[in-house]
């Protein structure tokens, strides 16, 4: 058996084990073959392996020290398919995220500071940067605190992530159809990359309210073939080609809010509805509404709100996130994103693959 150092860990709404990249094989085909023996992908309650049967608790975060002059550690996200012996590295994974700071600290990557100690993480899947604040009195990374997020019992320390140079993350664009809006089977769409590709559209043109539960919406398979078939017409068009095979772009529902919000969300991965909200996913439909003519704009202007506020409250299935945004004068592409989230360290130790 190969026995590998391993720290699962919770980090916002995701779940799955942290890795040093030096702990893996070097080549990506071998990597990849470990982590989904690792995980027991290939049956739906990952039951050979420590994946949690979801979307949501089948992640890898591989962390490394970083050789870029502008990052302290680099964080490669592997999102491991459930009932599919397949990975996948195109997206990020802003959950996961806040995982990666404590780790970092923990095993020596990054030097503790007394309160709060500032790492700056480079994700290798989009070549973008982001702080993370954590909690760290006299040197040593705090978990315990009274901060709470929507879809997580209970509290725990905060971990604040500033989100730096999101725009384009992996189109170069972003607006990557070059346009605000986009029509594919007579429905209005934005596509949007920031932070995380996707497809934006009114949760009532697709015949929704935007408040069905996951499990509803994931019922309904006239609705998701309908939904793939934008989804696949919207990549192609944002330079992905054939994404049927890809997890990114991701087809997002937005609607008039039910409880006080900014909007309301229904977030696809692509073929299962989250059960909250990707962080990456929160940075790029805040943004969003600060495109005049985006989907997202047209339906926060229709309702009474603060003008010119910063903060964008998403209501999701299990609660809300807000989002902090600081504009730099009108390029929209250079506004950063601040959220915070929690993590909290579950076991550390050996994982055992067969070899």
């Amino acid at each position: 058996m190969l026995k590998i150092p391993c720290v699962l860990m919770r980090g916002g709404t995701s779940k799955g084990p942290v890795i040093l990249a030096s702990d893996l094989p070097t080549k990506v085909e071998e990597r990849d073959a470990v982590l989904l023996d690792l995980m027991g992908a290939g049956h739906e309650l990952e039951i050979d392996g420590i994946g949690g049967g979801s979307p949501q608790t089948s992640k890898v975060a591989i962390v490394s020290q970083s050789d870029s002059p502008d990052a302290d550690v680099d964080y490669l996200f592997v999102q491991v398919m459930v009932n599919e012996r397949r990975v996948d590295t195109t997206p990020n994974c802003g959950n996961m995220l806040c995982a990666v700071g404590p780790f970092a600290i923990e095993k020596g990557l990054v030097k503790a500071n007394n309160p709060v100690t500032t790492v700056r993480i480079r994700n290798l899947n989009t070549g973008t940067l982001v702080d993370a604040e954590v909690q760290t009195p006299d040197f040593c990374v705090n978990y315990e605190g009274d901060t709470s997020i929507d879809g997580v019992p209970g509290t725990a320390a905060p971990v604040g992530l500033t989100f730096l140079n999101s725009a384009g993350c992996k189109t170069g664009k972003l607006l990557p159809t070059g346009n605000v809006v986009d029509l594919f089977d007579d429905i209005e769409v934005t596509c949007i990359d920031m932070a995380m590709p996707m497809v934006l559209m009114n949760a009532a043109q697709m015949g929704k309210t935007g408040g069905e539960t996951p499990a509803e919406l994931e019922a309904d398979r006239a609705f998701m073939t309908r939904l793939e078939n934008i989804r696949r017409q919207a990549g192609a068009a944002m330079g992905f080609s054939d994404v049927s095979d890809k997890v990114i772009p991701k087809p997002v529902l937005l609607s008039k809010p039910g409880a006080g919000g900014t909007l309301r969300v229904r977030y696809f991965m692509p073929h299962n509805c989250h059960k909250s909200l990707a962080i990456t996913g929160s940075i790029g439909i805040s943004t969003a509404t600060l495109i005049e003519g985006s989907v997202a704009h047209k339906i926060i202007t229709e309702q009474p709100r603060a003008p010119d506020t910063n903060i964008i409250n998403i209501e999701h299935p299990s609660g809300k996130i807000s989002v902090a945004l600081l504009k730099e004068g009108n390029e929209i592409e250079k506004t950063r994103a601040t959220v915070i989230r929690t993590s909290r360290k579950l076991f550390e130790g050996i994982v055992c693959v067969p070899e």
